[in-house]
């Protein structure tokens, strides 16, 4: 009879120490998604240390003519968009080909530089977004979407997946928003963020790979094409 007790003592408790660890877990889940965009980008160590490990970067990608052709008396450029990683220059992270009207080409590119107390190591740091791409009969907000607004660049997957899912999602929901807000970036330590426009006129045979200049611009450097 002791025995049975005993068992059954030991029994409640395994089932109450796994309840406890459950709603430990369920806890820990709504704080994470409980948290606030002012939480995360005041508080949060996790993404200080993420933007910490940005690195200088020169180069963002890179554009080429596939083809162009007369169309109803119009001149229309095929191009090919390639979005490069950030630790090499070779690896395609992105890749698309638009179409578009004429031969110059404008492409669109969002930078967020982030301030000195935003970041662990004193140092300031930059994201740079590629936004859109248009030509010049085209309105900009009638360019063609190159990253997607609000969503998480592939060239920084790897340094925000310390954060959880959720708290990625918010971030780069809200950073293509705090650009109107300069209230916001000054309490957040959120330098500028601004638009980059950089256009040129495209022709077969060359690259135009965009570089990075000391101030954060961005830049074509033309090459041939190998």
């Amino acid at each position: 009879m002791a025995d049975r007790q005993k068992k059954a003592r030991l029994f409640i408790y395994i089932i109450v120490a796994l309840c406890l660890v459950i709603l430990a877990y369920l806890a820990r889940g709504l704080y994470y998604g409980a948290v606030t965009v002012h939480e995360l980008l005041a508080e949060n160590k996790r993404l200080k240390q993420a933007i910490t490990n940005l690195t200088a970067e020169e180069q963002i990608g890179y554009a080429k003519v596939i083809a162009q052709e007369i169309k109803d008396g119009q001149l229309f450029t095929t191009i090919r968009f390639v979005e490069t990683a950030r630790d090499d220059k070779l690896k395609k992270i992105l890749e698309k080909e638009y179409v578009i009207a004429g031969d110059v080409i404008h492409f669109d590119a969002l930078i967020v530089k982030f301030g000195d107390k935003m970041v662990m190591d004193g140092k300031a740091k930059a994201l740079y977004l590629w936004r859109r791409v248009y030509g010049e009969k085209m309105a900009p907000e009638r360019g063609f979407a190159i990253e997607e607004p609000g969503a998480e660049p592939k060239r920084y997957s790897d340094l925000f997946k310390v954060l959880p899912v959720k708290q990625r999602e918010l971030f780069w929901s809200n950073i293509w928003l705090l650009a109107n807000d300069p209230g916001k970036l000054k309490a957040y330590d959120i330098e500028a963020i601004y638009g980059n426009v950089v256009y040129s006129r495209l022709q077969k045979g060359l690259i135009y790979v965009f570089k990075i200049s000391a101030t954060g611009q961005v830049f074509p450097e033309i090459v041939p094409d190998m």
